[in-house]
């Protein structure tokens, strides 16, 4: 069931989108972290996104 409001659209865009991905154990973490919450490796890097229309 799509979303239809735009406002929580955004935040759920947000939410899945903006996080960094750990290049040495693959977990996720916050869009703010400095250090992978699993591994505690600092090699961090943006997720890849692609917005669909």
């Amino acid at each position: 069931m799509p979303v239809m409001d735009p406002i929580k659209k955004a935040i759920a865009q947000k939410h899945r989108l903006y996080m960094k991905i750990c290049r040495e154990c693959g977990a996720r973490n916050a869009a703010d972290a400095v250090k992978c919450r699993k591994c505690r490796s600092k090699n961090l890097r943006w997720k890849k996104r692609e917005l669909v229309k």
